[in-house]
């Protein structure tokens, strides 16, 4: 349940993973951006990726996201290519099946706590009485001031509203760029157990993008991302 796979030269199938990455490589005109990068995540399972400044972990994610099409290769969510896929359906994946965190939290500070972490739900046109109840779901669990204003909130409660709304959907597949980047050290640890604690429960999938060491040691595997390669961390 919380295997996790590097494949650089194995199948795998892709309805087994949350996650499935195969041979992907991204070109930008003649300079080789990612070489050949394969790995898989199951339900429930979590990697984590390190690499410099410029080394692709950006892009990984933009492809993942479906963002942008791969050069070659391919990306699985939940059994369903997202790469292949056309515009329209890339958009109904990242909305249904995909839930992102950035560094910065990114909420609208003219909405409320609840009303941003509706918004994905919103977007989606998920039944409004259900998502409701899993957003005051959400904030009890995360303790967070349902109806109070974004503009407010100190940065832990803001960092925990970007988890719950990017968990609104309950999705498949959450996608947490830098997200302890802009923390103090006592923020980062607690937003570190959440991403990685509540996920677990909910049996979604984990991709995690860091340059924190601490905050990569907590997931099932580390990989680091260099010169387009993707390799297990020693």
């Amino acid at each position: 349940m919380t295997e996790v796979a590097s494949m650089p030269e194995q199948s795998i199938a892709p309805d087994e993973h949350s996650l499935l990455v195969d041979n992907v490589s991204h070109m930008i005109g003649r300079q080789t951006i990612l070489n050949g990068v394969s790995f898989a995540v199951r339900p429930g399972a979590s990697i984590a990726v390190q690499g410099r400044s410029g080394s692709g972990k950006s892009t990984l994610l933009s492809i993942i996201m479906g963002l942008i099409a791969p050069s070659s290769g391919s990306v699985t969510i939940a059994g369903e290519q997202i790469s292949s896929a056309s515009r329209t359906r890339r958009a109904q994946i990242r909305g249904a099946r995909i839930g992102v965190v950035f560094q910065h939290a990114e909420l609208l500070d003219e909405l409320t706590v609840k009303e941003n972490i509706l918004l994905p739900s919103w977007l989606s046109k998920s039944d409004p009485e259900v998502a409701a109840r899993r957003a005051d779901e959400l904030i009890e669990r995360l303790g967070l001031p349902g109806e109070r204003s974004a503009t407010v909130i100190s940065g832990g409660e803001r960092q925990r509203t970007a988890l719950a709304r990017a968990l609104i959907n309950d999705p498949v597949l959450l996608l947490a760029d830098e997200p302890t980047g802009a923390l103090d050290a006592e923020l980062r640890e607690a937003a570190a157990e959440l991403l990685f604690d509540i996920p677990a429960q909910t049996g979604c999938a984990v991709v995690i993008v860091t340059h924190d060491p601490a905050v990569a040691q907590r997931a099932d595997h580390q990989f680091t991302l260099s010169d387009g390669h993707l390799t297990i961390s020693t």
